[in-house]
C-alpha cells in the first residue's frame, strides 16, 4: 500500500542537515531505506554492507540502481555515514539523522495515544497577511496544520489545546506584527446558521483513513505467527509507512467532539499488534539477509517495539561514536 505521507512532515528539519527525504507519488526508495535502518539499527546505529541494503530494498520491490542511488543520495544529504572495510561499503544513519527519527518515532506514538482532558476552550489564531505574501502566508498555515490547527475562516485557525511557547514563539516570527492569538469558549448565540469549530476539520475523511487501516491490517492479526522472512520486513515496513501519517491527519481532537466509537484507539492497538508481533521474525530476515554479504555479522541490529519508540529508542546518544 503506497503511502502519500511525506517523510519531513513526520521527521521536520530544523537545520541545514540531515535532510529526510521526502515522499514521492509511490513508496520512495529513500524512505523504505530509512525505514528499514530506522527498524533495525536505531538503537546501536550498528553500520550494514551496503550490498546487503541493497538486497533488502530489492525485497521490497525496488531495483538495484534504485536502490545504490538512494544509498548515495542519502549519504550526500548526511542521513547516511558510509565507510569502508577491505573491499565492502558500509552504511548506517548518522548520530544527527538518528536523533532526530527516534524523536520522530516517539511522537508518532505519543501522538496518536489518547486525547488530554479538554477545558471547552479553543484557541484562535487570526493572521493577516498580504496577498503579494504567498510564501510567507504557505509557511504560517504550514506551521499551524504541523501545530493541529485548522481554518475556521480564511485567517482564522483554530485549535481545542493551549498553545506552548516555543510554537507562539514560532508563530511570531513567521508572521511578525500580524497574528493575535485567543483563547476562549464558543458564544452560544443563535445556532441556526452558526459554524460549529469542530466543522474545520474533515472528520468523515479522518475517520475514512482509520477505517481504511483497520481493513487492510486488522485481517493479518490472526496469522502474525505464521508470516516470516521478507514477507515479515515488508509487511512492518509497509505498517509502519501507513500509521506514521496519522499524526499529521489526525489532530486529536477531544472524544467530546467526535463521533461515537471513533477509530483512533483501535488503529493503534492495531498497529502495535502488528508492528511488535513481526519484529522477532522480521529482525532475524534482517541478520540472514546481512550474513551473506558480512562474516561476522554486524552487531547491533535489532527490532525496536512501539514501547521502545515511546521510552525513546535513542536514549544513549545513538549507539557509539564511529571509531
Amino acid at each position: 500500500m503506497a503511502s502519500p505521507f511525506d517523510i519531513e512532515e513526520i521527521y521536520p528539519d530544523e537545520g541545514p542537515a540531515p535532510r529526510l527525504p521526502r515522499r514521492q507519488a509511490g513508496t520512495s526508495p529513500q524512505s523504505v531505506a530509512v525505514t528499514l535502518l530506522t527498524d533495525y539499527t536505531l538503537r546501536t546505529r550498528a553500520a550494514l554492507p551496503s550490498a546487503a541494503i541493497v538486497a533488502l530494498l530489492g525485497e521490497a520491490g525496488v531495483t538495484s540502481v534504485g536502490a545504490r542511488t538512494a544509498i548515495s543520495r542519502l549519504a550526500r544529504r548526511g542521513v547516511l555515514e558510509g565507510a569502508r572495510q577491505g573491499r565492502n561499503s558500509f552504511y548506517r544513519l548518522s548520530r544527527a539523522a538518528a536523533a532526530d527519527l527516534s524523536a520522530g518515532g516517539n511522537w508518532i506514538i505519543a501522538s496518536t495515544a489518547e486525547t488530554q482532558a479538554w477545558d471547552g476552550c479553543w484557541t484562535i489564531v487570526a493572521f493577516s497577511l498580504p496577498q503579494d505574501h504567498g510564501t510567507q502566508r504557505r509557511a504560517l498555515r504550514g506551521q499551524l496544520r504541523w501545530l493541529g490547527f485548522a481554518p475556521l475562516y480564511d485567517g482564522l485557525w483554530i485549535s481545542p489545546y493551549e498553545l506552548a511557547g516555543p510554537a507562539r514563539a514560532r508563530l511570531a516570527q513567521l508572521a511578525l506584527g500580524a497574528v493575535t492569538v485567543f483563547r476562549g469558549r464558543q458564544d452560544a448565540l443563535d445556532a441556526i446558521g452558526q459554524r460549529a469549530p469542530v466543522d474545520a476539520w474533515d472528520v468523515d475523511a479522518i475517520s475514512g483513513h482509520y477505517e481504511a487501516f483497520l481493513r487492510r491490517w486488522t485481517p493479518l492479526v490472526s496469522r502474525l505467527g505464521s508470516v516470516g522472512g521478507a514477507a515479515a520486513v515488508r509487511a512492518r515496513t509497509e505498517v509502519m509507512d501507513t500509521y506514521r501519517r496519522f499524526p499529521t491527519l489526525d489532530p486529536r481532537l477531544p472524544l467530546e467532539l467526535l463521533p461515537a466509537g471513533w477509530p483512533r484507539r483501535a488503529a493503534r492497538d492495531l498497529f502495535a499488534a502488528v508492528y511488535d508481533g513481526l519484529a522477532e521474525a522480521a529482525e532475524s530476515h534482517v541478520r540472514a539477509v546481512v550474513a551473506r554479504f558480512a562474516d561476522p555479522v554486524p552487531p547491533g541490529i535489532r527490532a525496536h517495539t512501539t514501547t521502545d519508540m515511546l521510552a525513546g529508542v535513542c536514549e544513549d546518544g545513538c549507539g557509539a561514536p564511529a571509531g
